[in-house]
């Protein structure tokens, strides 16, 4: 087991310890709502947001405990956001991280609400973190709610994923589509973990650009994975972006040039780690882990 895998193994066993205090339990009224919630939640996955975070935090020495409640709150957009993309009036699957969708097992109408659950329970946990000043956290919940809504994060990019749906777009587009949808919430995990460890604004901003360039990397393997892997090893429906004719870099590029694409973007994205003066062994590991990632 290399470095990385150990760091997102602990990652992985401390979100989810943190996530199952944040939580209510299954037991709680109305049951199954909060069912619904943790079998979404507690899925499996890398977690690879608040790996991400962790290590800009650790770049810039931000004590462990401080960013805890961060990389949960992030974690819980991340999952409310998967449960209604899978839904049958977005992107319709029956399959998510290797077992049913919250929908299919739930009913969409408690999706919907568990969804809407961990997008609130996301704020309060940032909002009552007291390890954190006033001031940060008041800062944390502006680029959570930035990163997550319109018209610059993640729902405007879903919404344009929509509309591009069996279209011919410009690559222009399909960037931008992807820069919100994928790459904002992953830009606002290396600000968060960087604000946390106090990093002047130039590092912030150094930080961002590596990290929207992680999250279009993370975004074009994904677009790969989608067309070389199977269900089993994906843990979910392989070539759905063909079956739903969606706007990909492999049906602008090809399968070739976007493995070549794939190799450019994870140039620029360390380029821009050059000049911080920092520890950032641990964020490139990560840019080759995106990179070379087969699920």
């Amino acid at each position: 087991m290399n470095n990385l895998d150990i760091v997102i193994d602990e990652s992985c066993r401390i979100v989810d310890e943190t996530l199952d205090k944040l939580i209510p339990s299954a037991e709680t009224e109305p049951q199954r709502l909060h069912e619904a919630i943790r079998w979404s939640l507690f899925a499996g996955g890398k977690r690879f947001r608040p790996v991400l975070l962790f290590a800009t935090g650790q770049s810039f020495g931000a004590p462990r405990e401080k960013l805890l409640r961060i990389a949960a709150a992030v974690e819980m957009v991340h999952t409310y956001s998967l449960i209604h993309d899978d839904l049958p009036s977005m992107d319709n699957d029956d399959l998510r991280r290797g077992r049913e969708t919250c929908h299919k097992k739930f009913g969409e109408a408690t999706a919907i609400l568990a969804g809407d659950v961990l997008e609130t329970l996301a704020f309060s946990a940032v909002a009552e973190d007291g390890t954190l000043s006033a001031d940060l956290r008041i800062r944390l919940v502006a680029e959570i709610a930035r990163a997550a809504g319109t018209p610059y994060g993640m729902v405007a990019g879903q919404q344009l994923d929509l509309e591009a749906e069996g279209k011919n777009i410009s690559i222009d587009a399909l960037n931008n589509i992807h820069s919100l949808k994928t790459g904002s919430l992953i830009a606002a995990c290396g600000r968060a973990g960087a604000l946390i460890g106090g990093a002047s604004e130039a590092e912030v901003k150094m930080v961002e650009d590596f990290s929207r360039e992680l999250g279009l990397l993370f975004q074009i393997t994904d677009d790969i994975l989608d067309i070389t892997q199977t269900t089993a090893s994906l843990g979910k429906t392989a070539g759905k972006d063909i079956s739903a004719r969606k706007a990909t870099y492999p049906s602008h590029h090809g399968i070739v040039e976007t493995e070549k694409l794939a190799g450019e973007v994870h140039l620029r994205a360390i380029e821009f780690l050059d000049p911080l003066d920092r520890p950032t062994d641990l964020l490139r590991e990560i840019a080759s882990f995106v990179l070379s990632r087969t699920s």
